[in-house]
């Protein structure tokens, strides 16, 4: 097997796996059953008896998950033109490096090789560890539902920020007239803008803790209309995914309609070009027997001397 067969072949394993190729398919589910005990073993690790006792399990565990991801993002790396063909080879690689979720990849294997380069602040180092949940990110390959939520996030991307940022001014907004009205009445309460936000945000989701409350007449009322203004607030991003869900949903529909009917065309085709080819074989070959038996009854004609 030459280099460029052998890397198409692994190119076409690492993929997302289809029904005819077992060695993909095996493959995805040995990453997708690698991710889940990862996490769970991240998990199960914080545990202080738990890594106590079986703390050099999770230590050989973490160099073989380790050490499988990282042979993983090596090879998905060096298969980077396979997957973008209209790009020169740099290029592809380079697009590769900075999708999410090859950035997911490499920032869930990086804090293993820190201490490789230098870095010793223990503290610094905890923290890291915890990006080691980011493996469940690279479920998305292998799942059609969390590649659909991925989708419709991509695609509703312009529009959630559009929520986002209407939210954080209306935060802002709400948090400063609520700081003139409560301060001279509350100043402990809503001492100045920024600590007044958190009033905000907890009012604007309609959470109420109720440890911040405002205690005259026109902050009630202030608190009052938030309140209603963020039922709709935090329903249009909700309206704005379920939209793009059914969007998707219907055209992952209309895809797999077509892609279905297509193949029956193709399929009917060539069965029409192969029984064409059988009749006039048959016709050929049998032409004299045809000749014998007659085309209405069947019976068999008198042999003509």
């Amino acid at each position: 097997m030459n280099y460029s067969t052998l890397r198409i072949r692994i190119y076409t394993i690492i993929e997302r796996g289809e029904k005819h190729d077992k060695k993909s398919i095996y493959f995805d589910y040995f990453i997708i059953i690698l991710v889940i005990l990862s996490v769970i073993s991240t998990i199960w690790e914080s545990y202080p008896e738990a890594n106590k006792n079986y703390g050099k399990y999770f230590h050989w565990f973490e160099l073989f998950s380790i050490s499988i991801f990282t042979i993983e993002y090596l090879l998905r790396l060096w298969t980077a033109p396979l997957k973008f063909p209209h790009l020169s080879t740099w290029k592809a690689y380079l697009k590769y490096i900075f999708s999410f979720i090859a950035l997911v990849d490499l920032i869930a294997i990086l804090p293993f090789y820190l201490p490789f380069l230098g870095v010793s602040d223990l503290r610094l180092l905890r923290m890291m560890r915890l990006l080691r949940l980011l493996r469940v990110f690279k479920l998305n390959r292998y799942s059609r539902a969390l590649n659909l939520v991925y989708d419709v996030l991509k695609e509703k991307g312009e529009e959630l920020i559009t929520t986002v940022f209407f939210a954080l001014i209306l935060l802002l907004v709400s948090s400063t007239l609520m700081y003139y009205v409560e301060h001279e009445t509350n100043p402990k309460g809503f001492p100045n803008i920024i600590a007044t936000l958190w009033w905000a945000v907890v009012t604007l989701t309609t959470v109420g803790y109720g440890d911040v409350v405002p205690v005259t007449m026109l902050g009630k009322i202030l608190n009052g209309a938030t309140a209603l203004i963020g039922i709709g607030v935090v329903a249009l991003p909700t309206s704005i995914l379920s939209a793009g869900f059914l969007e998707k949903v219907e055209e992952r529909k209309r895809l797999e309609k077509e892609r279905k009917t297509q193949l029956e065309k193709q399929l009917l085709q060539e069965l029409r070009e192969r029984n064409g080819e059988t009749e006039e074989e048959n016709e050929n070959s049998n032409h004299s027997a045809h000749l014998c038996y007659c085309p209405h009854c069947g019976g068999k004609l008198p042999e003509m001397g």
